[in-house]
């Protein structure tokens, strides 16, 4: 069988695992043939393709991005997008498709299987944030660059008697937020589903620092929001929305900052870890998820299971309809919160806002 393969949205850690689990199982176990779309849809669309084959998959492992490169490009927005994309595969001979993405790239494999397209989803976010599975691999990478750039920065916001800031990853769930805030020992988490009190952040730190702590760590994520709803974290205008209709975020940590010092008196800077949380090699965890995604993706697509995306529940891969995982983003849960809630004192619990 010859199968097409692409990755698309942001790149991750881990992809090239993914990749190189297809092609490996696919070549030894099922002697098929593999061809690359290349740049994401757009390479389905423009009809940009490179072979894999064991030779190129061979060292990837390790390496982060993808080898296949990725865009943000929607073939439902273009004029007979996903007609073209269909012809593309019939050109090529591909008889199915493993298209490696999160929600957004997943709701164009839908449109694709519902109008004939034999297709398999695999989930990729760092968000962590994708229905239908327990965690995505790239997740696990980014929390720990997170909790090491928390762990750097409070030596020095400690030695400098500071309040830092530290902006993190997470459009519509703060799942990366909360397990590094965890694990970075910080001292306030905001997160996307809760907004929050910036006056009662304030008063949380005011309140450390009477108590002999001079210095503080608030990890929020980027798309965090003041329960006012005035968007003071610069998160862009329609005109900057790319072609799945998101604006870029970006800037609630330097928002954070001023405010907070404006009502403290206290120095306060902030640190955006940005692409670096995605970029560089996955981590061993990530590493073995991506290529157990990758093996149960391309045995999907030998039992015939498409229309369906690869997902990790408890310990087993196993498959979901692409219709379930793209449904709605998974929220962090109630008992991820209260793990964060119940390491902070009291006054962190109301101003953290992460308890319902």
């Amino acid at each position: 069988m010859k199968i097409g393969m692409l990755t698309g949205g942001g790149d991750c850690p881990g992809l090239n695992a993914v990749i190189r689990a297809v092609v490996r199982k696919g070549s030894f176990h099922y002697e098929d043939d593999f061809l690359g779309f290349m740049e994401g849809w757009r390479g389905l669309l423009e009809d940009k393709t490179m072979e894999l084959d064991l030779e190129s998959v061979g060292g990837i492992l390790p390496r982060g991005g993808t080898i296949l490169r990725t865009s943000r490009t929607n073939p439902a927005k273009h004029e007979g997008g996903l007609q073209r994309c269909v012809d593309n595969l019939k050109k090529h001979g591909c008889e199915a498709l493993i298209a490696i993405g999160g929600d957004d790239t997943l709701s164009v494999a839908q449109k694709l299987f519902a109008i004939g397209v034999k297709v398999i989803g695999v989930p990729k976010t760092i968000d962590n944030d994708l229905s239908g599975t327990d965690f995505t691999f790239g997740f696990d990478t980014a929390v720990n660059i997170a909790t090491e750039a928390i762990d750097r920065v409070h030596t020095t916001a400690e030695a400098h008697n500071r309040v830092i800031v530290v902006e993190v990853m997470g459009r519509s769930a703060g799942w990366i937020a909360t397990y590094s805030g965890i694990a970075g020992g910080a001292d306030v988490i905001l997160i996307p589903e809760v907004p929050f009190d910036i006056d009662q952040v304030a008063e949380l730190i005011k309140q450390r620092h009477a108590r002999g702590r001079y210095f503080s760590i608030v990890v929020a994520a980027e798309g965090a929001q003041f329960c006012d709803g005035n968007e003071k974290h610069g998160g862009g205008s329609p005109d900057g929305r790319d072609e799945f209709g998101h604006v870029r975020l970006g800037g609630i940590g330097s928002s954070l900052a001023s405010e907070i010092e404006k009502r403290t008196g206290f120095e306060t800077r902030s640190v955006v870890l940005g692409h670096i949380q995605r970029g560089g090699s996955p981590t061993a965890f990530d590493r073995v998820l991506a290529t157990r995604y990758g093996l149960g993706a391309i045995d999907m697509v030998h039992r015939g299971e498409f229309g369906q995306m690869a997902a990790l529940r408890g310990n087993k891969i196993v498959s979901v309809p692409l219709a379930e995982a793209i449904a709605t983003n998974r929220k962090v849960d109630q008992e991820i919160l209260d793990a964060a809630t119940g390491i902070l004192d009291k006054l962190d619990y109301k101003v953290a806002n992460v308890s319902s």
